[in-house]
């Protein structure tokens, strides 16, 4: 029975790490948007406790994952936008706890790996939204 045991703990504990199962970086994409119309071209900063990224909307960034929100800024022109995204936990986070313990858990805590934000981050901006030619020549006509 100990030789069953000590063949299955490893590999429990092994199926279970986030750090190993889903890595620490985690890849996103950013769109801006004013009143529910795209807003190309804005320049966003997105930050959490493990750095600080730049994108340029519409884009995608690969960030490093953390346990903590992460925020985007944006801005274009005289636009700007922020929005915070939580991070959840992942299901190896779970399955880490019941293999690996609190050990386990504090180490895709500590890194981050075992949680992750939403895939897709869209931002709304507010301030005279401008996008494009198109709509630069509109505003110039007002």
């Amino acid at each position: 029975m100990k030789k069953i045991f000590a063949l299955i703990l490893p590999i429990l504990i092994l199926t279970g790490c986030a750090s190993i199962t889903s890595g620490k970086v985690q890849p996103l994409s950013v769109v801006t948007t004013c009143d529910g119309e795209p807003l190309n071209g804005a320049s966003c900063t997105l930050i959490n406790d493990k750095g600080s990224w730049f994108v340029k909307t519409p884009g995608s960034v690969s960030i490093n994952k953390a346990y903590g929100d992460l925020t985007a800024e944006c801005k274009l022109g005289e636009s700007k936008g922020s929005a915070t995204f939580s991070s959840k936990s992942e299901g190896a986070v779970w399955g880490n706890i019941i293999a690996g313990g609190i050990i386990g858990y504090a180490v895709d805590a500590g890194t981050g790996a075992g949680f992750s934000y939403p895939p897709q981050l869209a931002v709304n901006m507010s301030g005279g939204c401008l996008s494009g030619s198109s709509n630069k020549n509109e505003a110039k006509s007002k």
